[in-house]
């Protein structure tokens, strides 16, 4: 907004050059972007932020804020018409306010008796540096009063207004209007217009409209000024396409007991310069009146926020400095009352921020903080999803990042229950219309889409599922992973998934894993996923943890995957219950070990876990590990039997296992496998 040097002067006499008061502006409050000589005059360009428009869109504005930036005395008073109390406004305009939110103030006055003409050249000089073009006195008095104080208003010839009525509503959709400029506009619910009895005569807060223009041959004039709602008038501006100074000083929130002021003031000049009669008394619809607030202010607290102490006294006169009342001070708290124009001002940091830059924050010196640090406690969820999250990668595994959602094609492909999804109230897509009841849904979607350009991967997703309806849903954590391969034949998947899981629970200090055969009435729907051949439960103890398997066939064809696709899935609260941080030291054996191979041919319902059970308990403790390494079922066996191949690892932590000892243990391991039924150890 642009600003003469000038007239800034009348109001603060000794008001330092134009550098100094735009170093000095700049370094409290408001910065000055240019500085344009204009013959004896200075005109600055200041940009005003949207929070001090309110107060600080005027001369009296910014020369009050120069004053209290630079300790220098400010002085304006206003100016009161002398009227004639022989007749009342309103007897000449009826207002009527069909919306107080829309209009929380409207003021009127009335001016007979005119002389239209050019104004006197010292107002034409002043708006022609702040960039508005003259016009006539009349209309030249109502912007020089909104650029002086900051109050827009606006005259309209009385003789044109229908019924002799002013309404202040909303537009009805399709009414239209020609502004001042000679602009038509269409105009809907969302402006608010100023009409009289018949049509609107102007956009209330951005333009006037033609139809009751001031002219020559005018008379009589109604003076409005008002307040208007700053969001209304934001929007319309924007709607309609039209920004205006009034409405950029509308949109910044004025105190509507400026209206009063800046009407008070225009009638006066009204009277001096165009010779009118001003009627007596002033129409004013104001229902619900701004009063100054009181804010109570913490001494103790402002050094604490401002990191100096500042006196007192000091703070007192700052205060003052900015037009602010001290009613009371009571031990180390201030009573502070704020006047209406200042509408940024509300609660006791908005005032330590006021004394901070008014006191300068180059006189606060740098200094550490002194605080004592206290840890946040520890968020088990965050802390061991981000350790699973390291685990999965350092096994090969990529993450997943989906929607948490599903849609109807995902409920019938899986034979879900509607009644038992929780549904979106309003969805963004078809495709987002329900919340996810498990984290395979999405996971085989990406192994879908995956498969276009690879054709094997390993992915896994750590995140929320919701199951059941609204009134008894259950949000949990759930760890999903997924090994998919290409090929047809990939009988080790679901093997090489247990391994991950092993692995992964033993990396976070759990053991006594158990790997149960799965029952169709054990959880409700599995079975549409997994494959009941090639199936089980996750347990540690007797606590279930998840399942393990391979995807059904059905749903790899409805879902177009070629391939293998073997599942895990495990609830990630149950685990991180029992998870432990730390680990029992075991060390390295200095001793070498032995390996032996062994070939079980077993019948094909017995599960690996019995085979490596009674491994373990025949070798005793110099069996360190068991690894199977294949398993086989074809033509080159007999039917309704399978091959599994062990590798079995001896080793002592106290001595070299010898040969003969070795032979031994291995003979054992035989003959107690050999006394199951239908097992046989092959050579």
């Amino acid at each position: 907004m642009k600003y003469s040097y000038n007239w800034l002067k009348e109001y603060v006499p000794k008001l330092p050059g134009p550098e100094k008061l735009a170093e000095g502006l700049t370094m409290r409050s408001l910065e000055v972007e240019e500085i344009k000589k204009d013959g004896n005059d200075h005109i600055l360009d200041i940009d005003v932020l949207s929070n001090r428009v309110h107060d600080c869109a005027s001369h009296v504005g910014i020369a009050r804020e120069a004053a209290a930036a630079m300790g220098i005395d400010f002085k304006f008073s206003l100016l009161q018409p002398k009227e004639d109390n022989k007749q009342k406004t309103g007897d000449f305009i009826k207002i009527e306010v069909k919306n107080g939110e829309d209009c929380p103030r409207y003021t009127a006055r009335v001016a007979t008796d005119l002389k239209v003409g050019p104004s006197p050249q010292w107002l034409k000089n002043k708006l022609i540096a702040c960039g508005l073009r003259p016009i006539n006195n009349i209309v030249d008095i109502m912007n020089y009063v909104m650029l002086e104080v900051g109050q827009p208003l606006h005259a309209f010839d009385r003789e044109k207004l229908a019924g002799g009525k002013i309404i202040v509503r909303r537009a009805k959709k399709g009414e239209r209007i020609i502004t001042l400029d000679n602009e038509e506009y269409s105009l809907d619910n969302n402006v608010l217009v100023i009409a009289d009895s018949e049509k609107p005569i102007a956009i209330a807060g951005i333009k006037g409209g033609i139809t009751p223009e001031v002219s020559n041959n005018t008379k009589t004039i109604i003076i409005e000024s008002a307040t208007f709602n700053p969001t209304l008038i934001r929007k319309a501006s924007r709607g309609i396409g039209l920004r205006t100074d009034a409405s950029a000083r509308f949109e910044g929130d004025l105190d509507p007991n400026l209206a009063e002021e800046a009407i008070n003031r225009a009638a006066s000049l009204v009277q001096k310069i165009a010779k009118g009669k001003i009627i007596g008394g002033v129409v004013d619809v104001y229902p619900k009146k701004a009063f100054p607030k009181r804010i109570k202010l913490d001494l103790i607290y402002l050094t604490r926020l401002l990191g100096c102490e500042i006196k007192v006294n000091e703070t007192k006169k700052i205060l003052k400095r900015l037009g602010f009342t001290i009613l009371d001070h009571k031990d180390s708290v201030l009573e502070v009352e704020i006047p209406t124009r200042r509408r940024d001002i509300s609660i006791p940091e908005d005032l330590i921020e006021e004394i901070g830059r008014i006191y300068g924050y180059e006189n606060i010196s740098a200094e550490l903080p002194q605080a004592c640090l206290i840890s946040p406690k520890r968020n088990e969820r965050f802390f061991w999803g981000n350790m699973v999250k390291d685990i999965f990668k350092e096994l090969g595994f990529s993450e997943s990042y989906n929607y948490s959602f599903i849609n109807l094609g995902d409920i019938d492909a899986y034979g879900l229950q509607k009644d038992q999804l929780l549904e979106v109230l309003n969805p963004i897509s078809l495709d987002y219309q329900y919340l996810r009841p498990n984290l395979i849904i999405n996971l085989l979607k990406n192994v879908r889409d995956n498969f276009k350009n690879f054709k094997g991967m390993k992915i896994f997703e750590l995140d929320k599922i919701y199951i059941g309806p609204s009134d008894k849903m259950i949000e949990k954590i759930m760890l999903t992973g997924i090994i998919a391969e290409e090929k047809e034949i990939f009988d080790n998947g679901f093997y090489e998934a247990k391994g991950v899981i092993d692995s992964f629970l033993n990396k976070i200090g759990i053991s006594d894993i158990l790997y149960n055969p799965y029952h169709t009435d054990s959880a409700n729907n599995k079975e549409e996923i997994w494959n009941i051949q090639k199936c089980a439960e996750i347990k540690i103890g007797r606590d279930k943890i998840g399942f393990l398997g391979k995807v059904s066939p059905n749903i790899l064809k409805k879902l177009k995957i070629k391939g293998v696709v073997v599942i895990f899935d495990i609830d990630f609260e149950k685990i991180i219950d029992i998870a432990l941080e730390e680990h029992e030291y075991q060390p390295i054996s200095r001793f070498p070990s032995a390996v032996r191979d062994l070939a079980l041919l077993v019948p094909r319902g017995v599960l690996v876990e019995e085979a490596l059970n009674k491994i373990n308990v025949a070798g005793g403790s110099l069996v360190r590990d068991v690894d199977l390494f294949d398993m086989y079922e074809g033509e080159a066996i007999s039917q309704g039997k399978k091959n599994l191949a062990f590798h079995i690892i001896y080793q002592a932590e106290d001595r070299t296992l010898e040969s003969s000892e070795i032979d031994r243990l291995h003979r054992g391991i035989i003959k107690v496998l050999e006394e199951n039924a239908g097992w046989q150890v092959r050579a």
